[in-house]
C-alpha cells in the first residue's frame, strides 16, 4: 500500500487529495508542527535527509518533490487520463504542465516571503529593536514583496478566466498542484485576490475527494 508522510497544514495535503480523486488506497502517517517555529519535526528526517513533506513511499522506492510525486502518481494509476490530459490534446498538455510547474516555481517564492515578513513583524525580540525590524519588515512588504504577489495573483486570475479549471474546461491534477498556493493567498492576502481565484478555492473545498483527504489528514488551515 501506498504509504504518505504528511506534515500537517503543508503541500503533502494535495497528495491525499490526489489518490482520494484516483481512487487508491493508503497510509497516512502523520506529523505535527513544533507549536513555536512551525517546522516540520525532526523525525521527518529519519525518513529523508530533508526532513519535508510530503514523501511517499510507493513500491519500495520514497518520493519527494510535490510536483514528482504528482506525476509519479499520475503516470502508475491515471492510465485512463481521468485527472490529465490524454496525448490528443496538444494545448490541454501544455496548460497541463505549465500549471503542474507553476505552483511551486513561481507562485510559492513570493507567498512564502509574504509569511516569513509577516512573522517578522510579530516575532519575539527585545523592545529596542523591535520598531526597526518592523519598519524593515513593512518596506520590504510594501516595495517589493507585496507587488510581485500581486502581480502572480492578478495573472493566475485572468488565466483561471479563460477556462473552468486550469488545464482546460475539466478538472486535472494540475488544480491540485496549484491549490495550495491559491489557499494559502486566500488565507494570508485575502486584499490581493480576485474573484476567479476566490471561486476556484470554493470549487475545490466542495470536491468530495477533497473532503475525504482533509478527512484523512487531519485539520487543514492555512493561516496560522
Amino acid at each position: 500500500m501506498i504509504r504518505v508522510h504528511h506534515l500537517e497544514n503543508s503541500r503533502s495535503q494535495r497528495v491525499l487529495w490526489l489518490l482520494e480523486e484516483l481512487g487508491q488506497p493508503y497510509q497516512v502517517v502523520r506529523y505535527a508542527r513544533d507549536p513555536k517555529t512551525m517546522l516540520a519535526p525532526r523525525e521527518l528526517r529519519d525518513v529523508h535527509p530533508l526532513g519535508k513533506a510530503p514523501i511517499v513511499e510507493l513500491e519500495g522506492r520514497r518520493l519527494v518533490e510535490s510536483g514528482a510525486i504528482i506525476e509519479a502518481l499520475i503516470e502508475r494509476f491515471d492510465t485512463e487520463h481521468a485527472i490529465s490530459p490524454g496525448p490528443e490534446d496538444e494545448d490541454e498538455r501544455l496548460r497541463y504542465r505549465q500549471w503542474l510547474h507553476c505552483a511551486e516555481g513561481s507562485a510559492m517564492p513570493p507567498l512564502l516571503l509574504w509569511l516569513v515578513f509577516s512573522r517578522l513583524r510579530s516575532a519575539s525580540m527585545p523592545f529596542f529593536v523591535k520598531p526597526v525590524a518592523r519598519g524593515i519588515a513593512d518596506k520590504v512588504t510594501q516595495t517589493f514583496i507585496a507587488p510581485q504577489l500581486q502581480t502572480h495573483l492578478q495573472y493566475i486570475d485572468r488565466e483561471l478566466g479563460a477556462y473552468q479549471w486550469f488545464a482546460s474546461d475539466r478538472f486535472t491534477a494540475a488544480d491540485i498542484q496549484m491549490s495550495f498556493p491559491l489557499e494559502a493567498a486566500v488565507a494570508r492576502a485575502p486584499d490581493l485576490v480576485g474573484p476567479n481565484i476566490r471561486r476556484f478555492v470554493e470549487r475545490i473545498h466542495a470536491r468530495p475527494a477533497y473532503l475525504r483527504a482533509v478527512e484523512a489528514g487531519g485539520p487543514f488551515e492555512l493561516g496560522r
